[in-house]
């Protein structure tokens, strides 16, 4: 979860009263947020933030707001948003995309801000800002990064654009010397770290002003000189790059109103899109959200009226109505959580305060037991237990090289994601063979006989379902050893299957993770619940297996 830690003197400027610790450690849940600590040697509060959906709350500005919206009910207002309706005048600011950098990184909004000193404090706060919503919101600059620069040495317009990462050249910040893009991703610390986001590209972004100035290389490092903010400037300009309009809206208008909350005076900048409208920016783009009365009754077990409900919501900083049985709210300019019905449950629900639910006792008495699946699978650990396998436990998520590549199969019905963190937990597993494989891969130094099993699940592409996917409860057995073959494979078989009472035949199979003529099929009651064979050589070469192995997967929902 966020923590951050904000300065006393600057946070208690922005509450409309004074709070002790305690009354902080209270107070603190309707911003989502615990007290962590209270340093009083350097007036630091050190705050965790618990909901990772609202980044507009990762600030001092953004925690204050909370407290004094829900103290006061009174939601505030910021008149510097464009709307669809409505656009404020950006008195010639202008940022100006070119289609060249559609390749690598599409967009880049910003605005200005005007009318406060930077000092130490503030200077602080916006660094803090800054790599909290790039690295957490932002997904480490690849869906978000912000540059901060000094309005006052722009030229507008300032253009976005792809260049040839060998042929411009500037000096970044936090050096002397004169680099190119593709140097500066070689050199610089922060080229190091975020270079690989662009590396790939045929072009690099660049920001420049309107005489060619550089502003900033996006979303590496801002250039040394218009991009060194420091304390005493007053004239900043933000700006946002990333590959999603949306997201970088919202990150400007959580910077935009934390802003004009320390008493900057926001304006705005016209972005101009190729093939888009353009979008003056700070920009209005949240949709109305609905929740029926009955559903938030339903939720909270507490019939609320309507005037209560508009409240709570307030409080939360949300404008809300309740007409015909249904609540309809306009989200606040700087959220875009409401997802569902059960997020404005969820306002009302803080708003009122938990404390003010009547505690209820259950009204009904339930006792837990094992459900039929579970008990049926203890069955067949312990029957697995007895033939003397030893019980494995795996991830579910696994590397297309682990379930395709090494398994020598097509994978056309895995179900692959689309946004993994890594491409080692990009495939849901599809079979446990590849995980105890993988097993056998590192275990040669053990002595044989290797005998291991795992009772788990899997998942795969189906079309009949209305999810598209099928989880299933899978039984998936290995043995390896010198003497290893089809015989004992198949005697296993028969004494699992003894001891769960099922008849059951064996089918051909052909199936390139077997070696052919030495697999088949499992069928009972008319039902194919299985396969089973003798690893294929090819397939034991791709996990380096050098022991003959053998191998069994059963569907056991199929089996109850």
């Amino acid at each position: 979860m966020p923590k951050i830690e904000v300065h006393e003197k600057l946070f208690n400027s922005l509450l409309n009263r004074q709070y002790s610790d305690e009354q902080l450690e209270e107070i603190f849940p309707v911003a989502k947020a615990e007290l962590d600590d209270h340093d009083t040697q350097e007036s630091l509060y050190k705050i965790e933030l618990n909901d990772t959906n609202r980044p507009d709350l990762w600030s001092a500005s953004g925690v204050a707001r909370a407290l004094n919206t829900y103290e006061t009910k009174k939601i505030p207002h910021y008149d510097f948003f464009s709307t669809a309706d409505e656009t404020k005048d950006s008195r010639g600011r202008e940022l100006i995309i070119d289609e060249s950098v559609a390749k690598v990184r599409p967009y880049s909004i910003g605005f200005c801000a005007t009318g406060v000193v930077v000092d130490d404090k503030i200077l602080e706060n916006l660094i803090q800002t800054q790599e909290k919503l790039c690295s957490n919101f932002g997904r480490k600059r690849k869906s978000i990064a912000m540059g901060v620069y000094r309005s006052d040495l722009i030229t507008f317009p300032v253009h976005y654009k792809g260049v040839d990462p060998d042929k411009v050249s500037f000096i970044p910040l936090g050096m002397e010397e004169n680099l190119t893009l593709r140097e500066i991703i070689a050199k610089h610390p922060k080229g190091i770290e975020y270079g690989h986001i662009v590396a790939d590209s045929p072009v690099f972004p660049l920001l420049t002003d309107d005489n060619g100035d550089v502003l900033s290389f996006p979303p590496v490092i801002n250039s040394a000189r218009i991009g060194a903010v420091e304390e005493g400037d007053e004239h900043l300009f933000f700006e946002f790059s990333g590959p999603g309009l949306e997201d970088l809206l919202l990150a400007a208008s959580i910077v935009a109103c934390d802003c004009a909350d320390l008493g900057y005076t926001i304006e705005p900048v016209k972005c101009v899109i190729p093939k888009e409208e353009p979008v003056t920016v700070p920009y209005y783009f949240q949709q109305k959200a609905t929740c029926e009365v009955s559903y938030l009754t339903k939720t909270l077990g507490e019939q609320l009226s309507e005037q209560q409900i508009v409240d709570s919501l307030a409080r939360m900083g949300v404008e809300g109505r309740v007409s015909g049985g249904v609540i309809e709210i306009d989200p606040p300019r700087y959220r875009n959580d409401f997802l569902h019905a059960v997020d404005i449950v969820e306002d009302v629900m803080i708003g009122r305060s938990l404390a003010s639910f009547e505690p209820e006792l259950p009204r009904d008495s339930t006792v837990g037991r094992l459900t039929l699946g579970e008990e049926f699978s203890r069955q067949v650990k312990d029957i697995c237990i007895g033939m003397g396998f030893q019980e494995m436990m795996y991830n579910y998520l696994g590397s297309k090289k682990e379930y395709i590549d090494n398994m020598h199969v097509s994978g056309d019905d895995y179900i692959q994601i689309a946004n993994p963190m890594s491409e080692n937990y990009e495939y849901v597993r599809p079979s446990i063979i590849p995980s105890l494989l993988e097993s056998e891969s590192v275990s040669a130094h053990a002595v044989y006989p290797h005998n291991i099993f795992e009772v788990g699940k899997v998942a795969y592409l189906d079309d009949r379902d209305n999810s598209g996917t099928v989880t299933k409860n899978h039984l998936g057995f290995l043995a390896a050893s010198t003497d290893m073959g089809f015989n004992q494979l198949n005697s296993y078989i028969s004494t699992l299957m003894y001891f769960l009472n099922k008849e059951f035949v064996m089918k051909e199979l052909s199936d390139p993770r077997f070696i052919e003529g030495r697999c088949g099929i499992i069928s009972t009651d008319g039902k194919d619940v299985g396969i089973f064979g003798e690893v294929h050589p090819a397939v034991l070469e791709s996990w380096n297996i050098a022991m003959p192995t053998v191998a069994c997967e059963i569907d056991l929902d199929s089996l109850l």
